[in-house]
């Protein structure tokens, strides 16, 4: 554990120091996210913070493949192939938030990244269902390298979607970095230490990166990933997620008590992405219901509804958090522990409090609305009170007002003497 706090915060503290200076760099080669009108910033902001995280996990696998206890790691060429895929992906990221490209420009892009990270060894081995008459299907490279690449391009764009909001993107990637890491660490402590090694280090030093280049991008953003940090992140997601659940047989544990750890081997990435891909189906299903490409932006992904029902920007980002921070660890809980009762109870009750804590705002507007009508009643009913208001429904002259009418006596008087 001491070798993955190391590369952790070797990554943070890369990452935390190379931001500035990336950040002066996007400035002169203007890579400027101008305000547009589905965007929440109101100020040009610098973008490609991708490339201060990259630079903070070279370094900390640099790091780590000096450890002698993290020497496992490398003897295959997983942790390699995220290294140069991530390249990768990221260069395309730089091109895009310098120029940007066109959807089917960064999708080909996208897809070529995919498949060097397949190429050079990360791949879905292994699918296992928890069905008495199906258990574990092997595939094979036919059916496992498209599934591989199509996992990463929809984690890569379901990244790219959430990217909306000072800070959301980091943390909500950092979480799913940790609840990964959590997932691999255990599996490794139950026997299979070889194919949890690789997942285990990627998912520290991505936590470290998002870490280190929070404190830059919370609110009010410095700057921005951008495209290049990304789809860089959503690259080293899906690359965990493949190694940590679709290179495991089942099958080759002896008891029932080992399988415990695998019993979730899809539950668990899905629920750790379960904000993204959220976001991203709902998405693809709005836009193609209304006739526009599923890549077409508009102002209507989760964090803009929370926006609408009238959280502040921060705490739009805070509940973000919440909700990936307790379906991903209620995820890697109940993989760990086997679902014991104590466990669902603490998630049945957060589920509660996380969905008051979303309608709260809601629910106060509501009150304050039903209270600014009772007070406009009250003071209708005030009016209707009033002696001229009942001479006028009854008919009848109102009454002269006392103060109005002793200045023409007054006047007169004065003329008087004169």
């Amino acid at each position: 554990m001491r070798e993955y706090v190391v590369v952790l915060l070797t990554a943070a503290l890369v990452t935390f120091l190379s931001t500035p200076v990336v950040r002066v760099l996007a400035v002169r080669l203007r890579m400027m996210a101008a305000p547009r009108e589905r965007d929440v910033h109101v100020i040009p902001t610098p973008r490609g913070g991708g490339v201060a995280m990259y630079l903070g996990v070279t370094a900390a696998v640099l790091v780590a493949s000096r450890l002698p206890a993290l020497q496992r790691t490398f003897e295959d060429s997983q942790t390699a192939a995220v290294l140069v895929a991530g390249g990768l992906i990221c260069a395309l990221g730089v091109l895009d938030d310098k120029f940007g490209l066109d959807a089917l420009t960064k999708l080909t892009g996208q897809i070529a990244a995919a498949g060097v990270m397949v190429l050079l060894g990360v791949q879905l081995a292994f699918v296992f269902l928890p069905v008495a008459d199906i258990g574990t299907l092997s595939l094979g490279p036919d059916i496992g390298v498209p599934l591989t690449i199509l996992l990463t391009v929809l984690t890569v764009n379901a990244l790219n979607f959430i990217d909306g909001l000072d800070g959301l993107a980091a943390g909500v990637s950092a979480i799913a970095a940790l609840a990964f890491f959590a997932y691999s660490y255990h599996l490794g402590l139950v026997g299979y230490d070889d194919v949890a090694s690789a997942p285990a280090l990627i998912t520290a030093v991505l936590a470290g990166a998002c870490l280190g280049f929070l404190p830059h991008n919370f609110s009010p953003a410095r700057i921005f990933m951008g495209d290049s940090g990304s789809m860089l992140v959503g690259l080293m997601l899906s690359a965990a997620a493949v190694s940590a659940s679709g290179g495991v047989d089942p099958q080759s544990f002896d008891s029932a008590a080992s399988l415990l750890p695998l019993a979730l081997p899809l539950l668990v990435p899905i629920a750790v992405l379960s904000i993204p891909f959220i976001d991203l189906v709902l998405a693809v299903v709005r836009r193609s219901l209304r006739g526009r490409s599923p890549f077409a932006p508009d102002k209507m992904h989760l964090h803009h509804r929370l926006l609408a029902i009238g959280h502040s920007h921060r705490r739009a980002v805070l509940v973000m958090y919440f909700w990936a921070a307790l379906l991903s660890s209620g995820a890697v809980g109940l993989s760990i522990t086997g679902g014991r009762a104590e466990l669902l109870a603490a998630i049945g009750a957060l589920l509660v409090v996380g969905v008051v804590v979303v309608l709260a705002p809601r629910t106060r507007r509501a009150a304050r609305e039903a209270r600014a009508s009772e007070i406009a009643a009250q003071r209708e009913r005030s009016r209707a009170d009033h002696p001229t208001a009942r001479a006028v429904r009854a008919g009848r002259r109102p009454p002269a007002d006392p103060a109005a009418g002793s200045a023409p006596r007054a006047a007169g008087a004065g003329q008087g003497v004169r």
